[in-house]
């Protein structure tokens, strides 16, 4: 009996969570532009966002601010993790703590912030102002999951390299990294999730000469919901549901 509450229990969670989701995506194949009604199914939007050049416009900078912006934030994150898991300084607990305050600090206090920021500097805002944003943003998630993979590091290996003979890079290269790089990997792409989903901090940190496809979609859902806004967002679930499923599956690979 208990079996059955729990089942019934984790499907309603389940329920819950993805239904919405499942309704968008079965209606980007309805055949009916101006209603909910179901009409048939069809192709058509899929085929329309290709001929939508703003659309793919938005979509090139969201896929290059994305890339570009998860490298960086998995080198940056790589180093400072290796940092606090190698040297005992005095400040470490504290940056420890602050990479905390910023993963749980919301979007809206981010970006608000660094909007005072880049207008301080006198900064225009536009591809490098949202550049540094979503940097700022995932640093401290690659950062944690980074060294959290290092805290299950054996250091006698890396003292059995050393009485080998093997210096500090080669220590690094053939035993750290091979062993951290899993982490890396999903790091990169859990940073190419968050920036390529964001709507918050690009909106305060991206001007009209740089647009990206989340507030494109914001733009266009305040003027009504079209079949082409379901097709584009069920393409983000699949890409992000994707993005997602690498990272756990490296982050569950023993070192």
């Amino acid at each position: 009996m208990m079996r059955w509450v729990r089942r019934l229990y984790v499907g309603l969670i389940y329920l819950f969570l993805y239904l919405p989701l499942a309704v968008m995506v079965v209606y980007s194949f309805n055949a009916s532009r101006f209603s909910m009604a179901w009409k048939g199914a069809t192709l058509d939007w899929y085929v329309k966002l290709l001929g939508n050049t703003g659309l793919m416009q938005a979509a090139a900078h969201s896929l290059l601010i994305a890339m570009v912006s998860a490298t960086i934030s998995s080198l940056l994150g790589t180093f400072i993790a290796m940092a606090l898991h190698r040297w005992r300084f005095p400040s470490r607990k504290v940056i420890h703590t602050s990479l905390f305050v910023m993963m749980m600090s919301p979007d809206i206090v981010i970006g608000i912030s660094l909007l005072v920021l880049f207008m301080a500097m006198s900064l225009p805002l536009g591809f490098w102002t949202l550049l540094m944003a979503h940097v700022t943003l995932c640093v401290p998630f690659v950062a944690i999951t980074v060294h959290s993979r290092l805290l299950g590091f054996d250091r006698h290996v890396v003292e059995a390299a050393r009485d080998l003979g093997a210096g500090e890079y080669e220590v690094f290269r053939h035993v750290v990294l091979p062993m951290v790089f899993p982490a890396v990997l999903a790091g990169w792409f859990m940073s190419f999730t968050l920036s390529i989903d964001d709507v918050i901090i690009s909106f305060f940190t991206t001007g009209p000469t740089f647009e990206v496809l989340p507030l494109r979609i914001y733009s266009m859902v305040r003027l009504g919901l079209k079949p082409e806004v379901n097709a584009l967002c069920a393409i983000m679930i699949l890409v992000t549901a994707a993005a997602v499923f690498l990272s756990q599956r490296l982050l569950k690979e023993k070192p």
